[in-house]
């Protein structure tokens, strides 16, 4: 019993699914698990298009001989020789001796680098060039940066298949489900895609743009990407997606509201604001803390929102530490035209106000800042809260253009 799929006649996924893991990159959280996904052709060749995580090797080994019966692999194809996809090289090349490996010049430098021995295996191939398997044709397309320099995508003319790589990715395990036909998707799915894209690609839009507009030029029926559902429908839907996240353009118009508090005063601060901004009209308000919220889901809501506000407690005459490493991510990860309010809080010597302004000033691109940061002196009260209400006054008016 093998826990393989059809995705067309002849094209099988033959990945695995983990739900051990509990950091994806040991960095992100993936509460609902994560796919890897490879794909096996049977053709008059037999080709394996990437391999997995080595969490998953044992059940990956035995779907693939399973579908083999036998038959030797001829072809495995690296697309991406990131460890979650590459681990299994090594597997893979000493159970079947007869198998040449086809990738990029790049990609080759670094399976070395791990330590896999692929000397006379190899088959260097870069942007244009194609190989018949038989009955079907694969062109190699370079896809530098997204999200390692050595990623390539390869797309089957035969019956339009591309092979996306970290492209179109989610983190979610598929359990037993593999379409996007076959899940709910934007109610399901679309988060841990648009977590796993922001935090995982989301710094290299313009190579993003570069590969998309290659895609353009093909006819897809399906793209199989190494992580989460095969798309077969509605490619318009997430194909728009990735061209806003990698874009920088928001997908909806609403607020992101991002505090940091350590007796509540300033959390008080935050829901007041919330509280005022829906009262004039502005309900997509969408609040965390900073210090319980994991940094990917407040990068994700980052993209996802056109008008982010940070609220932030002074600490040592500094910006508290968690909002302080929000604001590095946000800048390492190239969040941009965003329009940001910010609201301070200190007792005795407000300074996180300034110098928040100051890092989205000087650290990120294309940022607008609404207006001078709102003071608070240890909590809410008559004084401070006319400038709270002045402050969502200015975000509804800027929010419902």
């Amino acid at each position: 019993m093998y826990t393989v799929r059809n995705v067309t006649e002849d094209l099988y996924w033959v990945g695995g699914n983990d739900h051990r893991l509990a950091l994806f990159e040991n960095v992100h959280p993936i509460p609902r698990g994560v796919s890897y996904n490879s794909y096996l052709l049977l053709d008059e060749k037999t080709a394996l298009f990437d391999t997995v995580d080595w969490s998953v090797c044992r059940e990956y080994l035995a779907n693939a001989a399973g579908l083999l019966n036998g038959r030797p692999l001829d072809y495995l194809v690296i697309n991406h020789m990131e460890p979650d996809h590459g681990a299994s090289i090594e597997e893979i090349l000493l159970r079947h001796p007869e198998t040449k490996v086809i990738s990029t010049e790049k990609a080759f430098m670094m399976m070395r680098q791990f330590g896999f021995d692929v000397d006379g295996r190899e088959i260097e191939v870069k942007e244009g060039d194609s190989m018949s398997f038989g009955r079907h044709t694969i062109v190699f397309v370079e896809a530098p940066m997204v999200h390692w320099p050595e990623a390539m995508v390869s797309f089957d003319a035969t019956d339009k298949v591309l092979f996306s790589a970290d492209g179109f990715g989610s983190f979610g395990a598929l359990d037993g489900k593999l379409f996007n036909d076959e899940v709910n998707f934007d109610r399901d799915w679309i988060d841990d895609a648009r977590r796993y894209y922001t935090n995982i690609v989301g710094k290299y839009g313009p190579f993003v743009q570069a590969l998309l507009k290659k895609a353009s030029t093909l006819e897809i029926k399906y793209i199989c990407p190494l992580h989460g559902p095969v798309w077969r429908s509605d490619f318009g839907y997430i194909i728009d997606k990735y061209d806003r996240w990698s874009r920088y353009v928001p997908e909806e118009r609403g607020v992101l509201i991002v505090y940091a508090s350590m007796y509540g005063n300033t959390e008080f601060a935050a829901q007041a604001l919330a509280s005022e901004l829906c009262r004039r009209g502005v309900t997509n308000v969408h609040v965390y803390d900073v210090s319980s919220t994991h940094v990917s889901q407040l990068i994700s809501e980052s993209f996802r929102l056109s008008h982010v506000v940070l609220a932030s407690v002074t600490y040592n005459l500094n910006i508290y530490p968690p909002m302080y490493h929000f604001l590095m991510e946000m800048k390492h990860l190239n969040v941009q035209n965003r329009t940001f309010a910010v609201i301070e809080n200190g007792s005795w010597a407000p300074q996180a106000g300034g110098l928040i302004s100051k890092f989205l000033d000087e650290e990120m691109r294309d940022i607008y800042l609404l207006e001078d940061p709102v003071t608070i002196t240890s909590a809410l009260n008559e004084l401070s809260s006319p400038e709270i209400s002045a402050l969502a006054s200015s975000i509804a008016e800027s929010v419902l253009v």
